[in-house]
C-alpha cells in the first residue's frame, strides 16, 4: 500500500532513491571499500534502486537511527497519512492530535478526512466563516451519523441544526450516497419513510453500459433490499427498472426490453441467487428451468440473454448479497 500511495514527483522521488543508495552504498564503512588498479582505496558504485521502500527512506531522512513508537507521520505522503487517520474513529482522533500536534492541528488534514468520509455536505458548497474549523466539523459529522445510526430522524435533524445539510431531497440524497458511516437498516428505514429522498437517490445511479445482473448488485449496495417480499421491495425494483432502461437506450431498443420486462428479469434474478445460494434448497434451478420459466414471463427476450443472466448469478453469486 505504501508503495502505491507513493506519490512524489519525480524530482523529488529520484532524489529520495539516490539517498537511499548512498546510505546502503556506505553501510559497513571500510568493509564495502575495495582495491583499485593503483593499490588506493576506491568505493564500490551505490546499489541501483528500482523503487522507493518507505521504511528505508525514513531511516535514511533520520540518519539510518532506529526510532522506536510512533511513526512520525509527517514524514509519510499526505495520502498515506490522510488513509492511516481515515481508520480511526473520532475520539482516536482526538487522542492522536496529542501525540501528532502539527497534524492535529492541520485544516487541510481534517478536510480530507471529512471529504473522504462524508463525500458530499451542503456546508462544502457555502461560503465559510471566518474561524471555521475542519477538526469541529469532523467532530459534527461522527456525532450526526451516530445519531442517525440509532434514530434517522433525529440524526438528519442533527445535521440540519448544524447547518451541515439543507432539508432538500437532492442534497439528502447525495449525502447519503456519498457517506460510509451510516447504518443500512436505518437507512432503509428513513429511505422508506421519505420516497422523494429515494427518487433523488436512484437517479445518482449510473447504469450505463452494465450486465443487469451487475448493476442491480451496485443497486443493492447502496440501498439495500429489504429482507422479506413487499411494498418496499415493489418500489425499489420497479424505480431499478425505469433507471435501467433510462441508462441504457441502445440496449432497451436492441433486446427489446421495457421497464416491465426489466421489472420481470430482476424478479427472476433475486429468486434464481436465492435458489442458488440457500443450503435449504436441495434441488437447483437449472439453466433450461430457468430460461423456460423467465421465457413465460418475459416472452420478447431472448434465451441467450437470459441464459447469459443464469450464467452470471451461477459464477458471481447473488444480486443482493
Amino acid at each position: 500500500m505504501g508503495q502505491a500511495l507513493w506519490r512524489l514527483p519525480p524530482r523529488q522521488q529520484q532524489q529520495l532513491q539516490e539517498e537511499l543508495a548512498d546510505h546502503l552504498a556506505d553501510q559497513g564503512g571500510g568493509a564495502r571499500r575495495e582495491q583499485g588498479r593503483d593499490g588506493g582505496p576506491q568505493r564500490r558504485p551505490p546499489q541501483h534502486c528500482y523503487g522507493p521502500d518507505i521504511y528505508h527512506l525514513l531511516r535514511t531522512r533520520r540518519g539510518g537511527k532506529e526510532q522506536h513508537g510512533f511513526i512520525d507521520l509527517e514524514m509519510l505522503p499526505p495520502e498515506l497519512g490522510i488513509t492511516i487517520l481515515s481508520y480511526l474513529n473520532a475520539t482516536d482522533l482526538c487522542l492522536a492530535g496529542c501525540v501528532w500536534q502539527d497534524l492535529g492541528n492541520d485544516e487541510y488534514l481534517w478536510q480530507g478526512l471529512c471529504k473522504s468520509t462524508w463525500g458530499h455536505c451542503s456546508i462544502y458548497n457555502r461560503r465559510l466563516p471566518a474561524g471555521f474549523s475542519y477538526r469541529r466539523l469532523y467532530l459534527q459529522l461522527d456525532e450526526g451519523s451516530l445519531t442517525f445510526n440509532a434514530n434517522p430522524q433525529e440524526g438528519i435533524s442533527y445535521f440540519m441544526s448544524k447547518g451541515i445539510l439543507v432539508d432538500h431531497p437532492t442534497e439528502l440524497a447525495k449525502f447519503i450516497f456519498y457517506t460510509r458511516r451510516l447504518n443500512w437498516k436505518m437507512l432503509r428505514i428513513y429511505l422508506d419513510e421519505r420516497r422523494d429522498v429515494l427518487d433523488e437517490l436512484v437517479t445518482l445511479h449510473n447504469f450505463s453500459n452494465q450486465f443487469l445482473p451487475n448493476a442491480l448488485r451496485d443497486f443493492f449496495r447502496h440501498i439495500h433490499a429489504p429482507e422479506e417480499r413487499g411494498e418496499y421491495l415493489e418500489t425499489l425494483i420497479t424505480k431499478f427498472s425505469h433507471r435501467f432502461c433510462t441508462c441504457n437506450p441502445g440496449l432497451v431498443r436492441e433486446l427489446g426490453l421495457s421497464p416491465d420486462a426489466v421489472y420481470v428479469l430482476c424478479y427472476s434474478l433475486i429468486l434464481l441467487s436465492i435458489d442458488l445460494t440457500s443450503p435449504h434448497v436441495k434441488n437447483k434451478m437449472s439453466k433450461r428451468e430457468f430460461i423456460r420459466n423467465t421465457r413465460r414471463a418475459a416472452h420478447n427476450v431472448s434465451d441467450d440473454f437470459v441464459g447469459h443472466l443464469y450464467d452470471n448469478i451461477y459464477l458471481i453469486g447473488h444480486v443482493a448479497a
